[in-house]
C-alpha cells in the first residue's frame, strides 16, 4: 500500500507548499495531493486558498518521482472539456503522474455551499451533481481519444471518483477506475466491494481498480505492522492519503517519512 499525503491548501502559502513537497520526496512519500477549494470558510480574513491545479502544475516541475492529484476536483467548477485538456496537459507537463480524482462537490448541507453560491454557482439535489459527475468522465474519455484534433494524454490518467455513499461508489466502478473515500467510514468494505464488483461488471479487470481513502497524519497510519494499515491492506487499498495543514513543517514531514520505512 502507497503513502501519500495532502496539503490542505486553507491559508496555505505557495512556498510552504512547495518546501512540503521537496520534503515529501525526499523522505520517500509516493505522492502528494491538495483539495480543490478556493476559499478558507475557517479564516475569511486569512491570506486565502490557493488554486489546486495551479499548484499541482508548479508541484509537477519542482519534483521527479511523486504522483499528484487533486482530491477531489468538482466537476462543477471547470467545463469537462476544458479539464480534459488540463488533464492531458498535465501528464505532457509531468510525465505522465496525474492521479485525476474528481467528485460531485459539497451538497447543500455543507460549509462548501457557501463557496459555491460565492461563485454563482447553484448546488443543486445530490442525484444531478452525480450526473454531472457521470458526463464528465464520459466527455473526458471521447476527448482524450484524440479523434476530434483534441491533446491525447500520455498515459490517460485514471479518474478516481471521490464519495462517501453507494451511490457514488457505483459511479466509480462503473464510470471511473479508482474509489476515494474516508479511511474511517463505517461502511468502508461495503463501498469497496460495490465499487469493485460495478468495476468487473464493464468487463474490466478487477485488478485495475485503485481504491484511495485519506485520514489525517497520525502515527498509526505510519507504521507498516499498524492494525490500522493491516485493515486499510484486508480491504485492498491501494493509495492511503494523510493530510497536512499548514505551515506543513518540512521538518515534521521527514519525520513522518522516518517512520513510514521504519
Amino acid at each position: 500500500m502507497k503513502t501519500d499525503l495532502l496539503l490542505v491548501p486553507m491559508s496555505a502559502r505557495w512556498p510552504d507548499m512547495r518546501a512540503a513537497a521537496l520534503a515529501a520526496e525526499a523522505a520517500g512519500f509516493d505522492g502528494l495531493w491538495t483539495w480543490d477549494h478556493l476559499r478558507d470558510y475557517d479564516a475569511p480574513d486569512g491570506p486565502g486558498t490557493p488554486e489546486a491545479w495551479t499548484v499541482l502544475t508548479a508541484l509537477a516541475a519542482v519534483t521527479q518521482r511523486l504522483m499528484l492529484g487533486p482530491l477531489v476536483l468538482n466537476v462543477g467548477n471547470r467545463h469537462p472539456g476544458v479539464l480534459a485538456n488540463m488533464a492531458a496537459t498535465f501528464q505532457a507537463v509531468s510525465g505522465g503522474r496525474l492521479l485525476l480524482g474528481i467528485g460531485a462537490g459539497g451538497n447543500r448541507r455543507t460549509p462548501y455551499a457557501a463557496e459555491q453560491a460565492a461563485l454563482g454557482q447553484t448546488v443543486e439535489r445530490d442525484e444531478v451533481r452525480a450526473g454531472r459527475v457521470v458526463d464528465a468522465i464520459a466527455l473526458m474519455r471521447t476527448l482524450w481519444t484524440g479523434e476530434a484534433g483534441f491533446l491525447r494524454p500520455a498515459p490517460a490518467p485514471p479518474v478516481i471518483v471521490g464519495g462517501f455513499g453507494p451511490r457514488m461508489a457505483a459511479i466509480a466502478g462503473r464510470h471511473g477506475d479508482g474509489f476515494n473515500t474516508q479511511a474511517l467510514h463505517p461502511q468502508l468494505p461495503e463501498l469497496v466491494r460495490v465499487a469493485r464488483e460495478e468495476y468487473a461488471a464493464t468487463g474490466r479487470d478487477p485488478a485495475g481498480f485503485v481504491v484511495t481513502v485519506f485520514a489525517g497524519l497520525e502515527q498509526r497510519w505510519l507504521q507498516g505492522d499498524s492494525r490500522a494499515r493491516q485493515m486499510l491492506e484486508r480491504v485492498g487499498v491501494e493509495r492511503l492519503i494523510l493530510l497536512v495543514p499548514p505551515p506543513f513543517e518540512p521538518a515534521g514531514i521527514e519525520r513522518a517519512g522516518r517512520l513510514l520505512v521504519g
